[in-house]
């Protein structure tokens, strides 16, 4: 069967000798891998369009296994991404998330488009990276099917709480009455549920006005980030330990 769709290259394996094996994650098909034949060849043409962040419109053949490229016409390398190391690691943590959280072949064009509008934005920004990354996850959450929720308790639906914690298990407030009830759940104050609410709804490329201080972001990206993990069945994200080894605050 041949088909054609966009497509995203997430990660890339190396295949016999001069071979790769691509998991993309396409608009029509969501996550699939595909065999990229003859790719590490000096002058192979399709050299650009099988580097990981690259953007490309695909030709596709589905095999047995997995998908054949027959051709390929890049729409955006993102090449800028590539060129400072702390774009490049929240670039690849935003591959990582769509590699670890979709099942093969589960299209979800919602994220698909956001995945395309992220990597745009990172590549234009310098700085403000905690801005941008937990805008990101809060949208990427959502559309997963996990939008926290930070108007009422998760647990009992009380309206109008002043003094609550963020329960990881059950995605979103809880009141005192039911502190009890999640017992691990997160300290969380109304400046951090205020700046979660900006932050979710302001569009990516929308976010330079916003003032949030440093130590609010932290503690958001660092509840985010269990957020997902739970949600999301996963100890942990690479791309986010190698942020940290290069001094994950450097950037910022």
């Amino acid at each position: 069967m041949h088909v054609k769709t966009e497509g995203i290259v997430l990660k890339e394996y190396r295949f016999k000798e001069t071979s790769k094996i691509l998991t993309l994650f396409t608009r029509k098909y969501g996550k699939v891998h595909a065999l990229a034949r003859g790719a590490y060849r000096p002058k192979s043409k399709l050299l650009a369009n099988t580097q990981p962040f690259s953007y490309n419109d695909y030709q596709l053949y589905k095999g047995r296994n997995f998908f054949y490229i027959n051709q390929a016409d890049i729409i955006d390398s993102f090449y800028n991404i590539r060129e400072n190391i702390y774009k490049m690691m929240y670039g690849s943590y935003l591959l990582e998330l769509v590699e670890l959280s979709l099942l093969e072949e589960e299209e979800n064009e919602r994220i698909f488009l956001l995945l395309i509008k992220g990597l745009k934005v990172l590549s234009t920004i310098n700085g403000n990276f905690y801005k941008f990354i937990i805008s990101y996850e809060l949208k990427f959450i959502s559309f997963l099917g996990y939008k926290p929720e930070i108007e009422n308790c998760t647990i009992c639906g009380r309206k109008k709480i002043s003094h609550f914690k963020f329960s990881i298990d059950k995605g979103g407030l809880v009141c005192p009455n039911c502190f009890v009830k999640d017992p691990y759940s997160i300290s969380m104050d109304e400046s951090m549920r205020r700046a979660m609410n900006i932050l979710l709804y302001t569009p990516l490329d929308k976010l330079d006005s916003l003032k949030i201080p440093k130590d609010i972001m932290f503690k958001l990206h660092d509840l985010l980030v269990k957020y997902i993990l739970n949600k999301t069945d996963r100890k942990q994200f690479n791309s986010l330990k190698i942020l940290e080894s290069i001094n994950f605050s450097g950037g910022d």
